[in-house]
């Protein structure tokens, strides 16, 4: 089982880098997404979950914990140490050893009320908008009980810390096909619609972070066909840094 200490004078240690962050080792974020609801004329409501929508799930995961979006620290629930030893400062004097009795679990749903292309930009967004807007309330740990307790008081929630606004950008390539002599030419697609995404063969997402002041690469998924090359990439990632741009506008207000 997990678990973990700490005494009134010690900060919390930083994981470690290459780490799986406490949240992913022990689940503690859980995303469900929800296509069958009439949203597309493929998936009506009453269907059992459908593969685009559990790979759906599996990419919002991915990019929950790659991102590092939820702190640890403020899903963990402290209490005192029980029968335990207490600790001593360097004066000699007697220390507050609390250790880790609970977590907050966040269960996070979203549904497709309407779907017409670049599904995953779109759950990722409504993911990053309602994690902005989550308060977890007071807990405090009652031993008696062996049970967590909850404050009623709106003033004693505390509001989910995030680190940066991880976006994700959604590409698409159009090609012409070839004709004789005549070669086809290609265009790149932002935000590409249902109708777009069919006709192209090759897709890119893009997943950065420029919160900081500057660009923090998450990651890049590429899928189908060869038209983007390195020097088109730079380009690809140029775009995304300016719709990253337009959604924190969106999302910040």
């Amino acid at each position: 089982g997990y678990s973990e200490t700490r005494s009134s004078s010690s900060p919390a240690a930083p994981r470690k880098e290459g780490m799986k962050s406490t949240a992913q080792e022990l689940d503690l974020l859980v995303p469900n997404i929800e296509l069958a609801t009439g949203c597309a004329p493929d998936f009506l409501p009453g269907m059992p979950p459908s593969k685009m929508a559990q790979e759906l799930v599996a990419r919002v995961y991915a990019l929950l914990h790659a991102s590092a979006l939820v702190e640890d620290e403020c899903l963990k629930i402290w209490g005192p140490v029980v029968d335990g030893d207490e600790e001593e400062d360097e004066e000699g004097e007697k220390e507050e050893v609390s250790e880790v009795k609970a977590f907050w679990v966040l269960y996070i749903d979203v549904l497709f009320i309407s779907l017409d292309g670049n599904a995953f930009e779109a759950a990722w967004a409504a993911v990053l908008g309602a994690l902005q807007d989550v308060y977890l309330p007071k807990a405090t740990w009652v031993q008696d009980r062996g049970a967590v307790v909850c404050e009623d008081l709106v003033s004693e929630a505390r509001r989910l810390e995030l680190r940066g606004l991880p976006v994700a950008v959604g590409f698409a390539v159009f090609r012409t096909k070839e004709g004789g002599a005549a070669k086809g030419e290609s265009w790149v697609l932002i935000d590409p619609d249902m109708f777009e995404e069919g006709l192209c063969e090759e897709t890119v997402t893009v997943l950065l972070d420029c919160a900081a002041g500057e660009t923090r690469l998450i990651g890049i998924e590429k899928v189908g066909g060869a038209m983007l090359g390195r020097e088109q990439m730079k380009v690809v990632i140029g775009l995304a840094e300016k719709r990253w741009a337009e959604w924190r506008n969106v999302l910040k207000g």
